[in-house]
């Protein structure tokens, strides 16, 4: 079980304090800070879909647009080496390297191709 909730295409953390007797989480993946809280799991919910709503309410009362997670564009670094041969690798494959890269993580992650 994952200690974390969605809604519309935002990921939120959820941990629990013992001594408080609360749940508590932030979104995950945005740079600004956006908290949500509740005594139950129910009202966590609520909360976490509020505290959503009320992030891309602000941005738009501020006139930036809300941060959304994850563009699809990273950079990684790797031995030299690797780079050359995952590049070989995609050119006997008849890719591009971003295609061959992204076709072996799906492969990776999903199980397919």
């Amino acid at each position: 079980m994952a200690n974390t909730i969605e809604y519309n295409g935002y990921i939120g953390s959820i941990e629990y304090s013992p001594e408080d007797k609360c749940f508590f989480g932030k979104l995950e993946m945005i740079d600004d800070l956006v908290t949500f809280e509740a005594t139950t799991a129910e009202e966590l919910e609520i909360n976490f879909h509020n505290a959503v709503d009320e992030y891309v309410e602000t941005c738009k009362m501020l006139g930036r647009a809300p941060q959304k997670t994850y563009k699809g564009v990273f950079n990684v670094r790797i031995d030299p080496q690797l780079h050359k041969k995952i590049y070989q690798e995609a050119l006997k494959a008849g890719l591009s390297l971003n295609a061959f890269i992204q076709k072996t993580l799906s492969k990776e992650v999903h199980g397919t191709t």
